[in-house]
């Protein structure tokens, strides 16, 4: 049996559940006919029991690759900033850094201060930011560097990691 890197894994995911789809979508159509009445059913290139068959197959391969890879994601490991994290780990992380630095940049755009319109012409209102925005936009460049960083860490790691599973059926 040939091996599937973890990285053509996300990828086969992906077809496996648009192949689900299809199927569900395949069996929809065989399901029912519309004929007059007393006449007989058409002869159909499959019909709904082998379509059946073909997605609990599909769907049997995609619990397995869901469970491979999860199996893989949680047994290796990355290093990142003098600290080694589990594959899972890293993609939070990765995923929080971006977050992180969303917030950051949305705060390094804003104005140090600026006037509100008020309903009294006899009331001034500023909007006055408690922080420096400079900070905060430089502060989100390098955390997205960092989530770059990580997440470029995870993907060679996914080119280093086999998988058993076969998939000739569908690459």
């Amino acid at each position: 049996m040939r091996k599937l890197i973890l990285a053509d894994a996300v990828k086969l995911k992906s077809v496996l559940s648009k192949r689900i789809q299809e199927l569900e979508a395949e069996m929809d159509l065989l399901a029912f006919v519309e004929i007059e009445k007393g006449s007989e059913i058409p002869n159909q290139v499959r019909n709904l029991a082998a379509v059946e068959k073909e997605l609990e197959e599909v769907r049997s391969d995609f619990r397995l690759l869901d469970k491979l890879m999860y199996k893989a994601n949680y047994e290796n490991e990355v290093s990142f900033e003098e600290q080694s994290l589990a594959i899972v780990e890293a993609i939070e992380l990765a995923t929080q850094l971006r977050a992180r630095a969303r917030k950051y940049k949305q705060y390094g755009i804003s104005a140090k201060e600026e006037m509100i319109h008020s309903y009294s012409e006899a009331i001034t209102l500023v909007r006055v930011a408690t922080f420096d925005p400079e900070v905060y936009r430089i502060k989100g460049i390098e955390t997205e560097r960092q989530a770059n960083r990580l997440s470029n860490l995870i993907n060679a790691k996914n080119y280093q990691i086999e998988l058993d599973f076969d998939s000739d059926k569908y690459f």
